[in-house]
């Protein structure tokens, strides 16, 4: 079993596409193996983050299940809901599942440790997550296209992105509607 999620770490960190053609890496545990990437990612993120400023280590392993199901989420509206291929029909699990393996190149954060480091590994991994994203979505929903898939990631970015921006401003009462009435 840890030798199953080794395989689908490294394999994903090579950016294997048959990794997410191979129904048999979304048995019965993919999810699982998907939801513990996601919880080490975000723990690696803390675990660099600490370098330079203290971040809660815990947060971040929650923080990452919820952007877990937000990417999933936007990924699998956009890409299966509002522009599907004729071939694609996927269940959301099948989704939540790949994007949670696309996240493995994060672990990789656990090596930033120093300050030094920091910085040049998190823009390291998150640009290969994204090439990840968009290895997993195209394999996934079948899409004949990279640049279809890199337009459902980065939409699905450009969405996250703008909502936690939004959300970040309006708890600091820094958004101009925040202002009216």
């Amino acid at each position: 079993m840890f030798g199953e999620f080794l395989s689908i770490i490294v394999r994903s960190i090579k950016l294997d596409k048959t990794l997410y053609k191979d129904n048999k890496n979304f048995g019965e545990a993919a999810i699982y193996f998907a939801g513990l990437i996601m919880i080490l990612d975000g723990i690696a993120g803390a675990v660099a983050a600490n370098t330079v400023i203290k971040t809660a280590v815990a947060m971040s392993g929650l923080t990452a299940i919820l952007t877990w199901f937000v990417w999933a989420l936007f990924i699998y509206v956009i890409g299966v809901k509002i522009f599907p291929d004729k071939e694609t029909k996927v269940p959301f699990k099948k989704v939540l599942t790949g994007v949670g393996f696309a996240h493995a190149p994060g672990l990789l954060r656990f090596f930033a440790v120093t300050p030094d480091l920091m910085i040049p590994i998190i823009f390291l991994t998150q640009f290969w997550i994204f090439a990840s994203l968009i290895i997993s979505t195209k394999q996934i929903l079948n899409l004949k296209s990279n640049l279809k898939s890199f337009g459902v990631v980065f939409l699905s970015f450009l969405i996250i992105a703008f909502l936690s921006i939004s959300f970040v401003m309006s708890k600091m009462n820094a958004l101009p509607i925040s202002n009216i009435g």
